[in-house]
């Protein structure tokens, strides 16, 4: 174009007109933008500033974030250590019989020749380094205590576990290919450790000493071998090897430079740990005194009107407090308000005239429920067995009742052992030769087993009444595991009387539970939160008042008894808790556990069984009962609490704010404790509702194509009546429900979604809901320590035993086989019986006593040539130990506690002469009277 000039494109007839967007009756926010002309409402004003801000104002805003979490950091490390605040508080805890705590403590005593060392009347060890400007306190628990060791973890910032190598470490770090022993770090140190993290693990520091008993060649191998076994439990970085001051005060620099782990449970509430300690006992009332001790208070102010609780003891009142102005001089601080102090009262008074209250039976009143006495009597009502003359009622429970024949066994046992004579005779000389060569390897583990001891006093150490409760129990979960909830309907007592208190339901999911319906009369002692869970957010973010933590305080507590002081142990650490709250009052405390997995006791627990629980900052026994862990408004009932699993436990306790951590262990007869399962607090709820099921199976007797005949459910056409309405289901997936009863013993006809198969299972679901029993006891007796310096003999002989059997030189254990597993015929019909038995002692990863399997030791003498496998396949031989039934195995490798251990033994089975030519010709399928004219019809066709 002329001039450079460019026409501008122009849209044609064809161009595409969209459509205007529709507000509807409202504005859109540009049309209200411009009819404000720029004005805002004073209200949106500064939302829309704080919303709308400019690049430069948000990197000020995040620089300023930065500083302030810098600034509490930095608050929170001067907070301890200084000479105004709270020295750092450690505990020294060994990991094994053989660590040398007093070689360390003398070590660090002498590190800084600057340094001011003090000890406190508690025997806790004070020391102020110049070089550092830092203040330490060191605590050392009585050695195998796991109640001191705990309750120790439960206040310090650091723990220092100390591991000294054994004298013989040389050797084992030789054989470190096939030895998997602890060096230095024994099971119990594996315990204790495995229960400190399991409450709550402060910043570790694992420290070695003693490490010139090994060589200088081989002590980066057991530094290696050491650090490889600790990771397992806990990642670790380093160990602190201490050999001289020098690293004593290398580490002393590390404790009070180290990130300090936050524990939730601890930092939450005041902690206190007396460093001195008296006790005045009142005039007007002997029996209780007034409690002043002296120390640090930790995490959180110390309130003079709140409750304090001395683990071991109870709650307690507080006096008052007085702040520490010099060394030996005391100033008062604050004084309690009897109209403002927290009262001791821990249990609601129930009222029988509120009509809101339900008034249960008479037996619940009791404690015990009628389905409780049929459930009971039912157990005790034994079936009589024929039973050979002098037979205990011990091993009277183990004879099987069998329907076959005496004589037709005798017949067999006899043809067996003609038949074997006859394969002995037809054996090679190989045979014979390998024959020989086992005899003399068993005559060989024979020389070693005549070392095992006097049966007369392993049997005095075995409490067989108690092993017998062990076997009802073993058989009660096994019997639960194949056939969970199913229960037998009684022939002498109607099933709607029996099961009068259960109930069926459309779907367990979805069908409504008033969870206020038919209380027990426990529930009107407790307490409920209306919401429990803004109840605890109010109570963590109030305000609170007191001591403030740092300050060196002397706390007066009140009403405390007078066998306390007689009862403290030298060496336990006395701490008090600052509680919350609401803390001390009673009420239905749901805790999730988890079956600790390298717990020496793998049996199933059953619910309602006695248990010791460290809930948090307290320790009671308690009696659970155990249920899903489910997100469902209903949970079931969980009759045994089986290794491998995750539960609820419901109990009563006093309440407690989470997170709080759960340890819970199971008291034997001996006093010893086991650690069987961890967890933490779910929640406070008494509403929980825990729903026990009850399966009544029947089988079919005549299949139809959509409906069956039934039997053996029930055995009264009343019952059938009563339960007519409850839905049927079937294990193949089919659901039904009772049409009619068919005569007067049981059978019934019932009419299905499909037709069902003969082989299948009707089952019919009834569901009641259960509660815990009032079992609370907050009085635990101390566990027995976890090992002990004075060996005894018998430590020491079981340790001799021990080392036949792992050293280098041990035997060699061959494949033993009976001759009775030897078939010379391929066509031969062998029928197993497998003998199974259950673990009594695992006394070391290759050494192991079965015990249920035999209750003779003739018996083990007899069968000592087969034999044994578990479900890992590993071979053993044994021999007895007692006189009843108790052997000691060998396997091939390590075994575990929850394994079981099998025998198969075998024998030949042959057919009977049953043959009859005389057969007599079946009942017509089917029977007509045809009469004359029907007759002369078929004649004239």
């Amino acid at each position: 174009m002329a001039g450079g000039e460019q026409a501008s494109h122009r849209p044609g007839l064809l161009k595409q007109q969209n459509k205007s967007h529709k507000n509807g009756r409202h504005r859109s926010k540009s049309e209200i933008d411009k009819n404000n002309k720029g004005r805002v409402h004073v209200k949106l004003a500064s939302k829309k500033k704080n919303q709308e801000l400019k690049r430069d104002e948000r990197r000020r805003k995040a620089n300023q974030i930065r500083l302030k979490k810098r600034e509490d950091v930095l608050a929170k490390k001067r907070a301890i250590g200084g000479n105004d605040s709270a020295p750092f508080l450690s505990a020294i805890i060994p990991l094994g019989e053989s660590a040398n705590i007093q070689k360390l403590l003398k070590q660090i005593k002498e590190c800084d020749a600057d340094a001011k060392v003090e000890t406190t009347g508690c025997n806790i060890l004070n020391i102020n380094v110049p070089r550092f400007r830092q203040n330490f306190s060191l605590i050392v628990p009585r050695p195998g205590d796991l109640y001191a060791a705990l309750d120790a973890c439960k206040v310090v910032d650091n723990v220092i576990f100390l591991i000294s190598p054994p004298s013989d470490t040389d050797s084992c770090v030789s054989h470190s290919a096939s030895n998997e022993e602890p060096l230095g770090f024994d099971s119990s140190g594996e315990e204790l450790l495995s229960a400190i993290m399991a409450q709550g693990l402060p910043s570790p520091i694992f420290v070695v000493n003693d490490i010139d008993v090994i060589s200088l060649k081989k002590r980066n191998d057991y530094k290696k071998l050491l650090l490889k076994q600790l990771d397992q439990m806990v990642p670790i970085e380093k160990l602190q090897v201490i050999e001289n001051e020098s690293d004593a005060l290398r580490l002393l620099h590390h404790v009070g430079s180290q990130k300090q782990r936050p524990i939730y449970q601890r930092n939450m509430r005041c902690h206190f740990l007396c460093e001195e300690m008296n006790f005045k006992q009142h005039s007007d009332d002997p029996t209780v005194g007034s409690l002043t001790v002296d120390g640090y208070v930790r995490y959180q102010p110390l309130n003079v009107n709140g409750l304090v609780h001395i683990p071991g003891w109870g709650d307690f009142q507080l006096e008052r407090i007085e702040v520490r102005r010099e060394p030996g001089e005391f100033i008062f601080l604050e004084e309690a308000n009897p109209s403002f102090q927290e009262s001791l009262k821990s249990e609601n008074d129930p009222d029988p005239m509120n009509g809101e209250q339900t008034w249960p039976y008479q037996e619940e009143m009791e404690g015990q429920t009628l389905e409780d006495n049929l459930i009971r009597d039912d157990e005790e009502s034994e079936k009589k067995k024929r039973v050979p003359k002098g037979t205990s009622e011990y091993q009277a429970a183990w004879i099987k009742d069998e329907d076959d024949d005496k004589n037709e066994e005798d017949d067999d046992e006899e043809d067996d052992s003609e038949g074997w004579e006859d394969d002995y005779e037809d054996m090679s000389e190989d045979e014979e030769d390998e024959e020989s060569h086992e005899e003399a390897e068993e005559d060989e583990m024979e020389s070693v087993d005549n070392e095992g001891g006097d049966t007369d006093v392993y049997d005095k150490k075995v409490k067989f009444a108690e092993e017998e409760e062990d076997l009802k129990r073993i058989k009660e979960a096994r019997e639960d595991e194949l056939f969970p909830d199913e229960v037998d309907t009684p022939r002498d007592t109607l099933a709607k009387v029996r099961f009068q208190k259960y109930r069926g339901l459309k779907s367990f999911r979805t069908s409504p539970w008033d969870a206020k319906e038919n209380l027990p009369m426990d529930y009107s002692r407790t307490f409920q939160f209306q919401n429990f869970p803004r109840t605890r957010k109010r109570m963590l973010k109030e305000e609170r008042t007191g001591a403030k933590p740092g300050w060196y305080v002397r706390v007066h507590v009140k009403n405390v008894p007078s066998h306390f002081l007689a009862s403290l142990q030298p060496g336990y650490p006395l701490t008090l808790v600052g509680m919350l709250p609401h803390e001390q009052k009673m009420s239905v405390i749901n805790l999730v556990l988890k079956r600790f997995r390298n717990a020496r006791d793998q049996q199933a627990i059953p619910s309602k069984e006695r248990l010791i629980i460290h809930c948090g900052y307290r320790r009671y026994a308690a009696a659970p009962i155990f249920s899903q862990h489910t997100a469902a408004n209903k949970h079931k009932y969980e009759r045994f609490f089986r290794p491998e699993s995750v539960v609820v436990a419901t109990l009563y306790a006093p309440i407690i704010f989470p997170s709080a951590s759960v340890l819970v262990f199971r008291e034997k007869k001996d006093g010893n404790q086991v650690m069987v399962a961890t967890g933490s607090v779910l929640s406070v709820n008494p509403d929980r509702i825990t729903v026990k099921r009850a399966v009544l199976s029947g089988a079919p007797f005549k299949v139809h194509r959509k409906s069956a005949v039934l039997r053996f459910m029930f055995f009264n056409r009343e019952d059938i009546e009563w339960f007519k309405p409850v839905e049927l289901r079937t294990k193949y997936g089919r659901r039904g429900h009772i049409r009619e009863p068919l005569g007067t013993h049981g059978h019934m006809k019932c009419v299905f979604d499909g037709q069902i198969k003969s082989q299948d299972t009707v089952m019919m679901n009834l569901y009641k809901r259960v509660f815990p029993k009032w079992s609370y006891d907050p009085n635990v007796a101390s566990p027995s320590p976890l090992y002990n310096h004075e060996v005894e003999m018998e430590d020491a002989a079981n340790q001799l035993m021990y080392e036949r059997f792992v050293s280098a030189e041990s035997v060699v254990v061959s494949n033993y086989f009976t001759r009775q597993l030897i078939f010379p015929s391929r066509q031969s019909l062998v029928q197993l019986n497998t003998v199974l038995g259950e673990w009594h002692r695992l006394s070391s990863p290759q050494i192991g006593r079965p015990r249920f399997m035999f209750l003779h030791r003739e018996d083990i003498e007899w069968v000592k040539p087969v034999e044994l496998r578990n479900e890992y396949v590993e071979r053993s031989l044994r021999e007895p130990l007692g006189t009843h039934g108790h052997m000691k195995c060998v396997f091939d490798g390590q075994i575990k506690s929850q394994d079981t251990v099998m025998m198969n033994l075998y024998k030949r089975v042959f057919p009977k002469w049953s043959y009859d030519p005389n057969v007599a010709s079946p009942s017509p399928l089917y029977n007509h009277e045809v009469e004359m004219e029907d007759a002369a019809y078929q004649l004239m066709v």
